[in-house]
């Protein structure tokens, strides 16, 4: 804000962050102009216009070539660690800023050495470990297009990801820890290998004791012995080129293939990070995360903050859930990033982080699913009386926060502290227009340069319309139950359509529904998430059988069995009950969203319309469950 009052071209007064968020939303280029030259972003070619084109067809600061690792790297300091890793089994390491950008100069030479250039596709099936931090600049440096995912995801899942794109090069771990167990990862490594004819390389990592054995393979150790002297340099690209992919969660089918740019990536990622995060050059930040979610890229992109990032491979829960709180004391953490339901699960395991020396520590980061009141007073009371509880959601769709931490603001319990600059967002009802105070649809009525280039293999942009754009034409719906308060602090309800959120994880219906149906007994199957009053989520899962099938416990066990070898731990359900039939529309889908308002309390009339049910009927059973108070 004093910037924007002295600089000649813009002599901005104003006096609140009221004030500047509208300036931001309602003058959108000279915003991002501004964003521009604040963080003096250092483009290899000037841009000749900041935005051409309406929502969903906008294009940002075209003719501009950039890197976003080299801004990453324009950070680098001999006076403080790039990286701080530890895991269940290994104590704090730290990685110099000169270790990390010759492990990058090495890895850069490696793909070089298969063929990756400009645009192929390098993925990873790794955990949360610096290698994968490494590769990811590595393939961003030469302007490489990254993906990642988190080892618990099986064969299946994986392939529905990273066989979409067709990727160059393969990085793996021969398996991973969690829980103080060992889990090997050798077959999946294969299968992939085998279902993905694309691979020019695969570039294998032993992060636990056992085998490692794979076709058309090396092994990181050899890379990184090799101690290439090339200088570490970086492939300038337009503001629109794909930076990395990311996946929805595959409600209706396979996950879509979000592809975000390396332009809109910088400066979101610069914005929030400096503003709504308050992150400054030296301080160190944590977020718990996996390589599978979204958090991960931002998590990463606090480099270009200048802060020390601290990575974490595990369990938050072993071996209690103490141990991320002992984590933020050990290394002097400022910034701890966790998900909502960590911190429930904090609570309830009477955990009192507040006997630790928590003095450096400033912010608290929650997102993944809306933190109920009780969260937010328990971090008052038994973590830090002072310290500034962040709470934020954005989504993969632009990975980073529409909404979230302001420090010019009080901390209201419950309640999320702003919109973010830049991001116009509204709660609209069904007829489109704005409300205060009501729940309603949260959307987005100007475009961000977070929001996705397009999605992978949808040259003309079919996909991407209808995930954001029919219910609104050209305005981006969000898919969140959303209340803006009178003084413009937020309240997130949760999901407005079917997706599940687990654990801060968005999962897809029918990824449950693909492995769950494998089984020869299952006929069919629907699977809800319902957001309790205590803000914890519940995910029963109902299954019709075939002719002279019941469901047993060997059958239960079969189903979670079935889900964890498919996917992962997340899919397993809460609940599993056997019903005689699952209702579906007239042209042949599920109805999973009516099921979900009718268990949660809504009337059989609003929760659907009976007209377009092709079995009537199969609604008997759940409304008998809500009357049984369910």
């Amino acid at each position: 804000m004093e910037w924007l009052r002295s600089h000649p071209n813009y002599q901005l007064q104003v006096n609140h962050y009221s004030e500047l968020w509208e300036w931001s939303t309602q003058h959108v280029d000279a915003f991002w102009a501004s964003i521009w030259e604040y963080f003096n972003i250092l483009s290899h070619e000037p841009y000749h216009t900041v935005r051409s084109g309406q929502m969903p067809a906008t294009r940002w600061f075209e003719g501009a070539t950039l890197n976003y690792a080299e801004h990453i790297f324009r950070n680098a300091s001999k006076d403080r660690p790039a990286i701080l890793f530890c895991s269940e089994s290994a104590s704090a390491q730290a990685i110099s800023w000169e270790e990390l950008e010759r492990s990058v100069s090495n890895l850069v030479t490696w793909l070089q050495s298969i063929g990756v250039e400009k645009g192929d596709r390098v993925v990873g099936y790794l955990p949360n470990i610096p290698e994968a931090t490494i590769a990811f600049l590595a393939t961003a440096s030469i302007g490489a297009i990254w993906s990642s995912a988190s080892p618990d995801f099986g064969a299946a899942s994986v392939l529905e990801r990273f066989g979409q794109i067709q990727p160059k090069a393969l990085l793996a771990v021969n398996g991973y820890q969690y829980g103080g167990k060992v889990f090997d990862k050798m077959e999946v490594v294969q299968e992939l290998q085998a279902k993905m004819p694309s691979l020019a390389g695969t570039l294998l990592i032993e992060y636990v004791p056992g085998n490692i054995q794979a076709i058309r393979s090396t092994r990181w150790s050899e890379v990184q012995e090799q101690k290439s002297n090339a200088p570490l340099s970086f492939t300038p690209v337009p503001f629109d080129h794909p930076l990395w992919v990311l996946y929805s969660s595959g409600t209706t089918g396979i996950p879509k293939a979000i592809v975000h740019g390396h332009g809109g990536m910088l400066l979101e990622h610069l914005k929030y990070g400096a503003f709504h995060n308050d992150v400054h050059p030296g301080e160190r930040f944590f977020w718990f995360t996996t390589t599978g979610w979204m958090m991960w890229n931002y998590l990463n992109a606090m480099l270009l903050s200048g802060a020390t990032i601290v990575l974490y491979d595990g369990s938050p829960g072993y071996p209690d859930m103490n141990r991320l709180w002992d984590l933020a004391a050990d290394l002097k953490i400022q910034h701890f990033g966790v998900s909502a339901a960590f911190i429930l699960a904090s609570m309830k395991a009477e955990v009192s982080p507040k006997n630790r020396d928590l003095s450096v520590l400033r912010s608290i980061g929650s997102t993944g699913s809306p933190l109920p009141p009780e969260g937010f007073t328990w971090i008052y009371e038994e973590v830090k009386p002072d310290v500034w509880l962040t709470s934020m959601s954005g989504g993969t769709d632009v990975c980073t926060a529409f909404v979230g931490g302001n420090p010019l603001l009080p901390v209201v319990v419950g309640e999320i502290q702003c919109r973010a600059l830049g991001c116009a967002m509204e709660s609209y009802d069904e007829n489109g227009q704005p409300l205060i105070d009501q729940v309603g649809e949260m959307v987005v009525t100007q475009p961000m340069p977070c929001m996705p280039v397009g999605f992978w293999n949808d040259p003309d942009g079919t996909k991407y319309k209808a995930s954001y754009f029919e219910d609104f034409p050209g305005i981006w719906r969000h898919g969140d139950w959303l209340r803006i308060t009178p003084k413009g602090s937020l309240v997130i309800y949760g999901r407005s359509d079917a997706t599940l959120n687990r654990q801060g994880i968005r999962i897809g219906t029918s990824e449950i529904y693909r492995s769950v149906e494998k089984l020869p007994e299952i006929k069919d199957s629907l699977i809800i998430n319902l957001e309790r009053a205590d803000g914890e989520s519940f995910m029963p899962l109902f299954v019709s059988l075939k002719e002279g099938f019941q469901l047993d416990e060997s059958l239960k066990k079969a189903i979670a069995s079935q889900l964890r070898s498919d996917y992962s731990p997340r899919h397993v359900p809460d609940l599993i009950l056997q019903v005689p039939d699952i209702p579906y529309t007239i042209s042949g889908k599920k109805l999973e969203l009516p099921v979900k308002k009718l268990l949660m309390g809504k009337g059989l009339e609003s929760a659907v319309n009976l007209g377009s049910v092709r079995n009537p009927a199969a609604f008997d059973v759940f409304i008998q469950l809500q009357k049984e108070g369910f």
